[in-house]
């Protein structure tokens, strides 16, 4: 049984970290509170913009914008979309798990990887994957112009022929306590014809001018999206990681006074023991 002193030492070093998981949650919080807003307002934008750019590919020349441009796949991308920092419960490992399980069943050299996040940087790089960039450090300040500028390398990308198709791994946020790791196609823009619900429609200008004008426009939102989804799941899983550690620090605190508590009472008969004994002794 460990001496009075070790567990004493142990209940306060738990109680300090204690301290600090409980802050971490309650600043996960107010994060999270603020990224589901930003998400949940961008999401409606999203979808319409989508549904629009839907009805109208099937009736353009997929040869009139190189984004629309359906090659032959001998070379991808992946934009995977992790954190900065860890102390996330499996948000993180997750999504590595999962771009990293991709990657390699297309063959890791015929793969191009840009990486949003420390986290996935230093997964890949470790590993010796090909990393194009990497944007790290942006998250506290995120605005609609870091999607712009991360988008604008990842698009010329594709628009130069260096690779064929672009996924977007990233964490969908669905409530507090679940997110899903999507793997998305980003680039070329695709269309399921069972999906399509003609109508007759007049569209001023010409469709070809809405696509041409829409498209560009749509691939920043959807960079955005996937931003602002992953920044709010990341915050949901370490206001759930730092609650979960903090209960289990406080249970850990328990079970250290109830072991104080026997330590004392044994030493404490121990003492009194070797009392009666020399009493007896002198006797």
């Amino acid at each position: 049984m460990a001496n009075l002193k070790d567990i004493r030492d142990r209940i306060k070093s738990i109680t300090s970290i204690q301290k600090v998981t409980k802050a971490m949650k309650m600043v996960a919080a107010a994060k999270m509170r603020r990224a589901q807003e930003r998400m949940e307002h961008s999401r409606p934008y999203s979808q319409s913009l989508t549904e629009v750019i839907q009805h109208l590919l099937p009736d353009v020349d997929r040869g009139m914008l190189p984004l629309l441009n359906v090659r032959e796949i001998k070379r991808k991308a992946y934009v995977v979309v992790s954190a900065d920092r860890g102390l996330a419960g499996a948000f993180n490992s997750n999504l590595l798990k999962k771009a990293q399980k991709e990657i390699d069943k297309f063959g890791k050299e015929n793969v191009d990887i840009f990486c949003i996040g420390k986290k996935a940087r230093d997964h890949f790089k470790r590993r010796g994957y090909t990393i194009i960039t990497s944007h790290v450090d942006f998250w506290a300040e995120m605005e609609y112009d870091s999607a712009m500028t991360i988008g604008r390398s990842i698009i010329e990308h594709f628009t130069t022929g260096k690779v064929d198709e672009i996924h977007v791994v990233y964490n969908y946020f669905i409530n507090v306590g679940q997110q899903e790791v999507k793997s998305e196609v980003l680039l070329p823009l695709e269309y399921e014809e069972s999906d399509i619900i003609v109508h007759d429609r007049l569209y001023e200008p010409s469709k070809e001018v809405l696509v041409s004008s829409l498209i560009p426009r749509h691939l920043n939102v959807q960079m955005w999206k996937y931003l602002l989804e992953s920044y709010a799941s990341e915050q949901a899983a370490r206001m759930l990681a730092m609650e979960n550690a903090t209960n289990n620090a406080q249970d850990m605190i328990k079970d250290l006074k109830l072991e104080f508590n026997k330590a004392r009472q044994a030493a404490i008969t121990t003492e009194m023991l070797e009392i009666v004994g020399g009493a007896e002794a002198l006797g």
